[in-house]
């Protein structure tokens, strides 16, 4: 418990203004821009069109919104935590013999993924629960098809909404503070419950919406598992003989392409729970 109050007052203390990035000054023209928009919204309309006939509007709901979670768990690599985990959590050396040991580590932080599923996805469907909310009804569908695409609209910078978030990091001296371990293990929780640090897909906002929604435990824990299993992955990138900054590096040049492409995912996912709730 020493441990948690510590790693609790350390993160407290590194709490900094974390500023939203000004997506597309020069590189994407507003017409290639609309493109993306129209196209993604295209997709989505055409994907429910062509599945809705042949399958219940909540089974399709939730297998598009498996596909984003797992997606926008990806996407939220491009945020200061994300690319704090590949250089925070590395390996010290990239010989078998240190891979080995950096194991537990790697563990560890899965576990505090899962935990933090658990603890997030479980409390938000208790939550839907006491609201009375039971599923993907055409009301349900109706907000998490304007939710997304506004933030579509959002991140293809087409208009400026609101995205709370506590603008927080980790700490970068907190390998210096606890086994290597126990920090994967603090780092994974405080990650995995998603609104204790910065991130910067808006597709959790959608996934937090349908957990709460859901009103079943087992169904939010699960859409959580998976969006903490996409940003999970990417640390499976430190167990290769390549430098963190090489990682970094390239994470960066592909910055506004992660945010296009995030836009397009929450504009295709929107169009079709507007297809649903229309057809």
């Amino acid at each position: 418990m020493s441990a948690i109050r510590e790693w609790a007052d350390a993160t407290s203390s590194a709490e900094q203004s974390v500023e939203d990035v000004t997506f597309f000054p020069d590189t994407y023209s507003r017409g290639f821009r609309s493109l993306v928009l129209l196209g993604s919204a295209g997709i989505g309309a055409a994907g429910a069109f062509a599945i809705a006939p042949g399958a219940a509007d909540a089974d399709i709901a939730w297998k598009c919104l498996g596909v984003a979670a797992f997606l926008g768990g990806l996407l939220s690599t491009w945020s200061p935590c994300g690319y704090s985990s590949v250089s925070l959590l590395r390996p010290v050396g990239h010989s078998p013999a240190a891979v080995v040991r950096w194991l537990p580590t790697f563990v560890t932080h899965a576990l505090g993924y899962a935990a933090g599923a658990v603890i997030l996805g479980g409390g938000l469907a208790l939550l839907g629960q006491f609201l009375g909310l039971s599923g993907m009804t055409n009301a349900v569908l109706a907000v998490l098809a304007v939710v997304g695409l506004v933030y579509g609209a959002h991140q293809l910078d087409f208009l400026r909404v609101p995205y709370p978030q506590r603008r927080a990091q980790v700490p970068h001296d907190a390998r210096q503070r606890f086994p290597m371990w126990v920090i994967g293990a603090l780092y994974g929780l405080a990650l995995g419950l998603n609104y204790l640090t910065y991130v910067q897909t808006p597709l959790l906002y959608v996934v937090t919406l349908a957990a709460a929604a859901s009103g079943e435990v087992g169904a939010a824990i699960g859409l959580f598992a998976i969006f903490n299993l996409g940003r999970f992955l990417p640390l499976v990138v430190n167990a290769l003989p390549v430098k963190d900054y090489v990682v970094q590096a390239w994470m960066a040049r592909n910055q506004e392409r992660a945010a296009m492409f995030d836009g397009a995912v929450l504009v295709a996912l929107g169009a079709a729970f507007a297809v649903l709730v229309l057809s």
